[in-house]
């Protein structure tokens, strides 16, 4: 076989059971001080999955931020390496062990910042505070991240305490693991993250940036189905559309995110109930 016909690597590296963290996607040389997602996982091979497509993945190659995994299994106990055990006091299901992924964070912790505000640590738990456009913003800030997945029931309640271990949701759901919800995590992050877009007024105009829903939006054909592109949009009157889509992030905030258009109405110092024609 010649090197034109050998088959082409998508930067994926091989599955194996190791202790050390497994970087991902690294076919050009981490970026000096670039963020960092480090994921503790029994599925490492979920990874990057759909963080290695489209402008994510094309960031994760450039350097631009990264992803290592660190696998659960080979921290776990005895022979079969045992990463869990039966829940205490009785019930269903199993509950990962506290020294299984306490040895674990200690790997991941290596050569990352003791300092919360600097390296979160975080667990994907559906009891967890909810995920919002904020948290990404700060988790995006900070010098990267690391992710516990559960399993199974849970995790012991001591190690989440030992480590001052975070706990988010991504809603009110719950789902067989964390990997799922960890990619989305990330996602959101990533993408805050300067140069991974290449155009930052993307992240500036888009739903929750500023407390409202995103503004509907239309392209070419002018007219499709009987249904035309509202009129101020093919206006050309710059002031006319910035209140169009002002008004109309407002209108689908009000109609369907009561929460987000009550906490918008205080911060703006308005009647939340106000009638206004939106």
């Amino acid at each position: 076989m010649t090197d034109a016909e050998k088959p082409k690597s998508h930067g994926r590296l091989a599955i194996s059971a190791s202790i050390k963290p497994r970087e991902l996607m690294t076919a050009t040389p981490r970026i000096k001080g670039a963020w960092c997602a480090k994921i503790v996982t029994l599925f490492p091979e979920a990874f990057p999955g759909t963080l290695g497509l489209s402008l994510t993945g094309k960031a994760l190659q450039e350097g631009l931020w990264a992803l290592e995994t660190i696998d659960l299994r080979p921290f776990g106990i005895g022979k079969h390496r045992n990463v869990d055990d039966n829940p205490a006091g009785g019930g269903a299901g199993m509950v990962l062990r506290a020294d299984v992924v306490a040895a674990a964070l200690d790997e991941a912790a290596i050569g990352t910042p003791k300092d919360r505000a600097r390296w979160p640590v975080i667990y994907l738990s559906p009891r967890g505070k909810p995920f919002d456009q904020a948290t990404a913003r700060r988790l995006a800030q900070a010098d990267g991240i690391t992710l516990l997945c559960g399993r199974f029931e849970g995790v012991d309640q001591r190690v989440l305490d030992h480590y001052e271990v975070e706990e988010i949701s991504l809603g009110d759901f719950v789902l067989t693991g964390g990997e799922i919800a960890a990619q989305a995590l990330i996602d959101a992050t990533v993408r805050l993250i300067p140069r991974v877009l290449g155009n930052q007024a993307s992240t500036e105009e888009e739903s929750f940036s500023d407390g409202l829903l995103e503004h509907p939006h239309y392209t070419k054909p002018t007219l499709w189905e009987g249904r035309a592109i509202p009129e101020v949009l093919l206006s050309g009157h710059h002031a006319k559309i910035a209140d169009w889509r002002r008004d109309e992030a407002e209108r689908l905030t009000k109609e369907r995110r009561p929460d987000l258009w009550r906490a918008y109405a205080a911060k703006a110092g308005r009647d939340p109930k106000e009638d206004r024609e939106l």
